[in-house]
């Protein structure tokens, strides 16, 4: 019955909850920044190799404005400053190379908004996020090999229609029992619905980045998992929708 099962996959994985689950335990400002530091190096890495991006500067920016970020209250707003003056410099020097600007705007703004959902919101909305985004992958995966026909898009190709409805429809619901005790429940089921939408397409736009330069995971840095981008790419989405709308109508 378990003769097919990746053992390594499951180690990785469980190690993955021990150390997340620890560190929300803990709730610490700077040890949560400094995990999701880790893991935003090493996915802003990946990302400029998806991306066919090398230039070594790119990386002390990115490095600096996670440290900034540890002490300005809005982290999301850094990235619009960065932008700014990275464009600037740019043009000034005439190196123009707008190509280069991608990797700033995924991962690092996603991470910043991160990093803002636990600043502003507290542990229990990254809980929720979670809870939403994890709900959305295992029912989609579940719910599309037991009656998946349809195909959802030829970037997934293993992705189908049902299995998405499927794990939103079930998102939704672990959202909005989880979430009804943190907002009106109106709001709940909103955030629920438009975070696990927004996590569909976070995966499909990773796989979009892999398939364009035809790679099966993002890195390999989690033995059975690939790299960081192939575990958290429905979060980098749906942490911008969720921090949008609490701040907006919660």
């Amino acid at each position: 019955m378990f003769k097919n099962l990746d053992m390594t996959r499951i180690k990785t994985g469980a190690l993955l909850i021990a150390v997340i689950a620890l560190i929300a335990y803990i709730d610490s400002f700077f040890l949560t920044w400094l995990f999701l530091g880790v893991a935003y190096m090493l996915a802003f890495h990946e990302a400029m190799r998806l991306m066919s991006i090398k230039d070594d500067k790119l990386y002390i920016y990115a490095l600096v404005l996670w440290f900034v970020a540890f002490f300005y209250p809005n982290p999301d707003d850094l990235i619009f400053i960065a932008l700014i003056i990275y464009i600037s410099h740019m043009i000034f020097s005439g190196d123009v190379n707008f190509r280069k600007i991608e990797p700033l705007a995924y991962p690092v703004s996603s991470f910043l908004f991160l990093l803002a959902l636990y600043r502003n919101f507290g542990m229990e909305a990254v809980i929720w996020l979670v809870l939403i985004v994890a709900t959305t992958d295992i029912a989609a995966y579940f719910v599309g090999k037991a009656i998946g026909k349809r195909k959802f898009n030829p970037i997934s190709p293993n992705k189908t229609w049902e299995g998405v409805i499927g794990g939103v429809v079930a998102a939704t619901i672990v959202g909005y029992i989880y979430g009804d005790g943190y907002v009106l429940g109106a709001l709940a089921v909103a955030v629920s619905l438009f975070v696990s939408i927004a996590s569909i397409f976070g995966d499909l736009f990773e796989s979009f980045l892999k398939r364009n330069v035809g790679v099966k995971d993002s890195g390999s840095i989690l033995p059975g998992h690939g790299g960081v981008l192939d575990r958290v790419d429905g979060y980098m989405f749906g942490a911008i929708v969720m921090v949008v709308m609490l701040r907006g109508l919660a």
